[in-house]
């Protein structure tokens, strides 16, 4: 099986490459919603949470309030850390056992998108690394869209590795800029899939 780690900065286009891979029938993980899945309510990692941060991350209900959440970490690299430390060893096991379950099916290619990919030193689980990119300018205007100000953007820009960089470590680029037509060539050329 050939294994592929997915990255990219924030708004640059991992999402869309996963579900244009999915929709050619490329097995993808995506590493956000097994985070949204394991911090269910009632779920081990959510009472963690819950401790390491305080009541006003939960809503009556018990729900994650991620907004609340993020407020705190992307101000405080001690408890981003502290969040990472309680998320990031079930990520990784989650997706370490569907990959499993892919090669126990006999399937030739998968793919886990991981945007703290090289952060968490996660490249050497991988055949081939894969960053998508765009120019920043594009990354912004995103970003806007999804209702972030400048500062909570940069905030979250400036938590990860920067895009160069994840560039410069990868083996192969996705380069998302402009419309989505672009990327299948694109993707087509790196995964090797038909469609």
């Amino acid at each position: 099986m050939r294994l592929f780690g997915l990255t990219g900065g924030i708004g640059m286009g991992k999402s869309t490459c996963a579900d244009l891979l999915a929709k050619a029938s490329v097995p993808v993980i995506d590493t956000d919603e097994l985070a949204r899945l394991l911090t269910g309510r009632g779920s081990p990692a959510i009472a963690e949470i819950a401790a390491a941060f305080g009541p006003d991350v939960l809503d009556a209900a018990g729900a994650l309030r991620r907004e609340n959440l993020a407020e705190i970490v992307f101000k405080d690299t001690t408890a981003r850390a502290r969040l990472e430390s309680i998320l990031h060893p079930r990520i990784a096991a989650a997706w370490a056992a569907q990959v499993e379950q892919w090669k126990q099916a006999g399937l030739t290619i998968g793919v886990v998108v991981i945007p703290l990919l090289f952060e968490t030193r996660a490249e050497s689980a991988f055949d081939a690394t894969v960053c998508v990119a765009c120019s920043e300018k594009t990354q912004a205007e995103r970003l806007a869209g999804r209702g972030w100000t400048p500062e909570q953007s940069a905030s979250r820009i400036a938590a990860q590795m920067s895009v160069d960089q994840k560039v410069a470590k990868s083996d192969f680029v996705i380069w998302s800029e402009g419309d989505v037509s672009t990327l299948a060539p694109q993707l087509r050329r790196v995964f090797k899939f038909q469609g």
